[in-house]
Parts: structure tokens; C-alpha cells; sequence
């Protein structure tokens, strides 16, 4: 709807990502189109991991199950800029979520809320690298969550993917300080790189 209304009538998209599976149309309805367009909606992103943080408040909270896209109202209300005293309505609906799909959810939650993290780190092939990553990298509420380390030559160092999950999205900073002061050699995988989807 928002290339639509941008290009000043339907348009087909050429990628569409279908995590939010029910809002998730490549091609805008001939009969929508012209309903939002002359009603001057004002249209609102709102990030998948803000999404999935708001499906899991639903439930947590309010033990209310919501698909992605029924969560999807609830989930803009953030970013819009509404007086304290306003009458807001939020519709919510679709409850069809596959209880499968959870661990996505609080995936993409925690990436978005900037408590999950993945970094690629070159490990000497030595007695104690690890107990030195573990002593001089992590902070005290750092939690490891994945480990994937496979030495499959005989060079002097191998990489492993490592998640960490921190308790308050301001420990970032100072691990990345810790990080840039480590001897390892750490990289970040970003969200959202074709490395991050091909390893997470």
C-alpha cells in the first residue's frame, strides 16, 4: 500500500517477505487502493522484531494470542506521536500462529530490543582461548546462547559462531569495548546481511 500510494496507484512488488504472512501482499487490491487513498490514511511502518516484541506482550500480559499481522496495529502505537489523553483503537486479530513458529518470534524479539547478538570469533588453537573469551570478553550478566565450533583443519586458529544475550541492551557498548580490546579477532554478523541469514 505505501509503494502504491507513492507511485499513485497499485504496483506489484518484486520482493515481499511473508514473516507477516497476513499483511504480506505484493500487489495492493484495485478496491483498497482508492478507499485509503481519498481517506488520507497516514501509513506506519513497524519493524518485524517490534512485531514479534508485541505478539509476545499480547500473550505474556495479556493472554491474548495474535498472528503477526493481528498484532500488527498494536505494535504501531509506538511510533505515532498521540496526546496523553487521546481515544485510540487498535484492532487486533488473527489468532491463527503456529505455535512452531515461537522461538522465531522471541528471536526476532530479542535482535530488536538489542539484547541478541551473533559475532563470528577466531579462536587460537590453544589450551584457555576460551576460558580468556569467557573471563575477558563477557560481562558478568552476559549469557551464551550458541556455540558452533567445528575444527576441521589444522590451522592455528578457527572461527565459531557465538550468540550472546545480554540482560539490558545497554551492556552492549561496554562488550563491544571489551571486544575491541580482546586479542580475538571478532566480527559482528549483522542482522539482516546474507551472512546473518545464512548462519542464524
Amino acid at each position: 500500500m505505501t509503494a502504491a500510494l507513492a507511485a499513485g496507484g497499485p504496483v506489484t512488488l518484486s520482493e515481499l517477505d511473508t514473516f507477516v504472512d497476513g499483511a504480506a501482499v505484493r500487489r495492493v487490491g484495485d478496491v483498497s487502493f482508492p478507499l485509503v487513498r481519498d481517506a488520507g490514511a497516514e501509513l506506519v511502518t513497524v519493524d518485524e522484531g517490534r512485531i514479534c516484541t508485541e505478539m509476545l506482550d499480547l500473550y505474556q500480559v495479556d493472554g491474548i494470542i495474535a498472528e503477526p499481522a493481528g498484532a500488527l496495529a498494536a505494535a504501531a502505537l509506538d511510533a505515532l506521536d498521540l496526546p496523553a489523553d487521546a481515544t485510540v483503537v487498535a484492532l487486533l486479530s488473527g489468532g491463527n500462529n503456529d505455535v512452531s513458529r515461537y522461538a522465531e518470534v522471541v528471536e526476532r524479539s530479542l535482535v530488536h530490543r538489542g539484547l541478541k547478538h551473533y559475532f563470528l570469533v577466531e579462536f587460537p588453537q590453544e589450551p584457555g582461548a576460551l576460558r580468556r573469551f569467557l573471563d575477558d570478553v563477557l560481562g558478568p550478566d552476559d549469557d551464551i546462547v550458541l556455540f558452533e565450533y567445528v575444527k576441521r583443519d589444522n590451522r592455528e586458529t578457527g572461527a565459531a559462531l557465538v550468540g550472546i544475550e545480554l540482560s539490558d541492551r545497554d551492556g552492549y557498548e561496554p562488550l563491544g569495548k571489551r571486544m575491541d580490546a580482546s586479542p580475538l579477532r571478532i566480527q559482528l554478523v549483522a542482522p539482516g546481511t546474507t551472512a546473518y541469514r545464512f548462519l542464524v
